[in-house]
């Protein structure tokens, strides 16, 4: 019987740190908010948490950098709203935000959509809310 709880308890850490290993690091960032006229810092740090959140889906990837710049947000806002999602989904400006980051990937290319041992700089998050008082949430991602 001690033998099989120990077995049995073996392949439980075992997995867990396959799985663990497996998911996106975000712990060690480093988080940059600019000055902002537009929103407040709550407002920025529930982006960068709901950013963080969807970042651990990306497998073998740490992140390393992720920063708020509204000056690049604005701009990339622009081309969102007129050729990217936010011009279909009726999203108003003052309702998206974009975060910039920069991350790691692993020698495994994380899912395989990224090179392996490879970092990808200024990729984008862009987060949209409903109205001022609802939360943010991640709608698109990329260069």
């Amino acid at each position: 019987m001690k033998k099989t709880i120990f077995s049995f308890s073996i392949i439980v850490v075992l997995l867990s740190i396959l799985i663990y290993s497996q998911i996106g690091k975000t712990n060690n960032a480093q988080v940059s908010i600019g000055e902002s006229t537009k929103f407040t810092e709550k407002e920025i740090n529930e982006a960068i948490g709901s950013v963080k959140k969807k970042f651990m889906s990306f497998q073998g990837c740490k992140l390393t950098e992720l920063w708020y710049s509204e000056s690049k947000s604005d701009r990339l806002i622009k081309d969102y709203l007129q050729y990217g999602k936010g011009s279909s989904n009726g999203i108003k400006e003052e309702n998206v935000m974009v975060l910039l980051s920069n991350f790691e990937v692993n020698s495994s290319g994380g899912d395989g959509s990224f090179e392996p041992d490879s970092t990808q700089s200024d990729w984008q998050w862009i987060l949209i809310r409903d109205s001022k008082s609802d939360h943010w949430r991640v709608d698109d991602w990329g260069y």
